[in-house]
């Protein structure tokens, strides 16, 4: 561990443990690599992907629409590209398409996203009404079936079965009711990071896997949790995107804390830049070098520098 590492440890009382996510289990082993392409769908109105068999006869260009199949029911969904070497894909995530989009469904999805305007607002006073604490995220009612999705999110556990009630007196359809994570409201909404890019939830890919303080260790980050979280309060989610390949690339790297005999002098690798290529020594005799990454070998299990 460098020495600037260390003295950049957050002072304050914070527990960093509660920005790591809550998933005590992962499902990257129920994902596999496909050999063939797939073409890839989009939930608008949670930006969640699916993923369909190709079929040349629908004839589609990225950003049209067609209705299929989802864990939610029969909807209406974005076509977003094919991906020609889809990586890590569920099989409940392949749906099956029905048919491509006409300009008649166009302009009833249009009508029932006016309608969902409307819910929000009822919603809103049905809560305000019951006392209870939700914070309403987004509305969405099914393209081929009499049902409504209200996603949520809430501090605690919500009993809302007379909310529910409420509401299907309103609307005359089945209600369902999601309370979701503080990630999963950063996906939906969107929105900029510290980057000053895009979320990485919402406009790279919604299939990330539980973020860690390892993982900000690995890349040497401040433990500052303003530095290493973000506005959802969770930590980065660029964290879990960038681990694996600074994994890979410390393994072929000597660590913090070795000792490696150079010009004469015994030095003490201070830090490891991956990303710049650099590796910052002291030596005994005083003197501070940064040496290129390319130039460190393992000699009989002993690092050197050409």
């Amino acid at each position: 561990m460098s020495d600037i590492f260390e003295s950049d440890i957050e002072k304050e009382d914070v527990n960093l443990n509660s920005l790591e996510d809550n998933e005590t289990s992962d499902d990257s082993k129920d994902r596999i690599d496909f050999d063939k392409p797939l073409l890839q769908l989009r939930l608008e109105y949670s930006s969640e992907s699916l993923y369909a068999k190709t079929n040349d006869k629908l004839n589609l260009t990225p950003g049209d629409y067609v209705i299929c199949n989802t864990r939610y029911g029969n909807d209406m969904v974005k076509y977003a590209g094919t991906a020609k070497k889809p990586m890590c894909v569920k099989a409940s995530e392949i749906v099956n398409i029905d048919r491509k989009a006409t300009a008649e469904d166009l302009a009833r999805r249009e009508e029932l996203a006016a309608k969902e305007k409307d819910a929000f607002k009822v919603f809103k006073e049905k809560v305000e009404a019951h006392k209870l604490d939700m914070k309403l995220i987004t509305v969405h009612f099914l393209f081929e079936e009499q049902k409504a999705l209200f996603f949520f999110t809430s501090d605690n556990r919500v009993d809302f079965r007379e909310l529910v009630k409420d509401l299907v007196s309103v609307f005359k359809m089945r209600i369902e009711l999601r309370q979701i994570g503080v990630r999963d409201e950063a996906r939906i909404v969107g929105g900029l990071g510290v980057c000053g890019r895009p979320f990485c939830c919402h406009s790279v890919s919604d299939k990330l896997r539980p973020v860690s303080i390892k993982m900000a260790k690995e890349q040497n980050l401040s433990l500052n949790s303003m530095k290493i979280s973000g506005q959802c309060g969770r930590l980065l989610c660029c964290l879990a995107n960038e681990y694996d390949w600074y994994n890979e690339t410390r393994k072929n790297l000597p660590s913090e804390g070795v000792h490696i005999y150079y010009d004469g002098t015994n030095f003490r690798i201070q830090e490891v830049n991956p990303v710049t290529g650099m590796i910052r020594m002291s030596g005994e005799d005083g003197r501070m070098l940064e040496v290129n990454t390319k130039r460190f070998f393992k000699e009989n299990g002993k690092w050197k520098i050409n």
